[in-house]
């Protein structure tokens, strides 16, 4: 009997999870680019004005060419910065806001990593982000760098918890960690019906969680300069700029599956059932998506004390309160699923 050989026993499965990598993050970046663009041309349209026009068809090239500025300009490092954690800050940042998506189902089976533990998975990765946040404003050795990064994780810290008590709760109604199941979970009824309520704080505590208007305090521009990341130019400053527009779209599809039943059909009859799976999530995510946008566009910025008075006195109790209310009835219906053995 012999042994299997080390490169197909190693090998093959490195390569496979490379190429499902590429897979996922080729399109990612493409879709970054082209929210960039949907971006500007939404917010040019409710300004009334004409948004990117210039640079190909329709301004479409604009985000290529943003794109190729940015690669082309010079890095500039402050000379009193920590050099390496300098530039480590939105490298993590980047690599970070990419390997969520190992968890994302966008079909039937199609995941990268269909572990039992996305959720958890994905909530340590949203932990983990404030870290490059910290460090990009500590580097820099710049007060201004570092009171926005003071703002930014004390921003994300507070709406991480409701944020939790909101996962927790579809937790309790599905009894499963792993994404796959949470969506086969609604094929009767899409959890934003017994749980709209929560679609609203979980929608709102990610415009915190992602730092987006109303609550882009971290990079408020006349208290601030540009926030934590004041200091960087450059390609420094484009993976943090691609990791906040993947993270936006992460948390947009993340919404989707929690609420809106990921890739399943509105109604399971034709002709909705002849759309393929991955299309009806690309669909609700861009709904998110556009939201997003117009959030921007309409509501004006929060003082920070309203964001902080909004996160835990708020979203928190309300959030409490509805997981223990859902507990109840679940336990009272005698619905409540058995939670996996860890």
């Amino acid at each position: 009997m012999f042994d299997t050989p080390f490169w197909i026993s190693y090998g093959l499965p490195v390569v496979h999870s490379g190429l499902w990598s590429l897979v996922i993050i080729l399109p990612l970046l493409v879709a970054v680019a082209l929210l960039t663009y949907v971006e500007r041309k939404v917010l040019s349209a409710v300004h009334l004005r004409r948004g990117p026009n210039v640079v190909g068809p329709f301004g479409l090239f604009q985000p290529l060419a943003d794109g190729l500025k940015m690669l082309t300009k010079e890095t500039i490092i402050p000379t009193t910065a920590n050099r390496l954690l300098f530039l480590f800050a939105p490298i993590l940042t980047f690599v970070l806001s990419l390997i969520a998506w190992a968890v994302i189902p966008f079909d039937q089976g199609v995941v990268l990593a269909d572990i039992n533990v996305g959720l958890l998975y994905l909530f340590a990765i949203s932990s983990l982000s404030v870290y490059g946040v910290i460090i990009a404003g500590w580097a820099s050795n710049s007060k201004y760098a570092f009171l926005g990064a003071l703002r930014s994780a004390a921003q994300m810290v507070s709406y991480e918890v409701s944020i939790g008590f909101v996962l927790v709760s579809v937790l309790l109604s599905v009894g499963s960690l792993n994404l796959s199941d949470i969506v086969m979970a609604q094929k009767n009824l899409w959890f934003v019906v017994p749980h709209f309520p929560l679609l609203i704080i979980f929608f709102v505590s990610m415009l915190a969680e992602t730092k987006r208007t109303p609550f882009d305090l971290p990079e408020g521009e006349s208290e601030l300069v540009a926030g934590y990341f004041v200091e960087y130019s450059a390609l420094t400053f484009g993976l943090f700029f691609l990791a906040e527009y993947a993270n936006l779209i992460l948390m947009s599809a993340l919404t989707a599956i929690l609420f809106l039943g990921g890739w399943l059909p509105p109604l399971n009859i034709e002709p909705f059932t002849w759309v393929p799976g991955p299309i009806w999530l690309a669909l609700k995510t861009s709904l998110f998506l556009l939201l997003f946008i117009l959030v921007r566009a309409a509501v004006p910025r929060y003082r920070y004390d309203q964001l902080m008075r909004l996160g835990w006195k708020v979203f928190l109790p309300f959030s409490l309160i509805w997981l223990v209310g859902t507990a109840i009835v679940l336990v009272v219906m005698g619905w409540l699923p058995a939670l996996p053995a860890s």
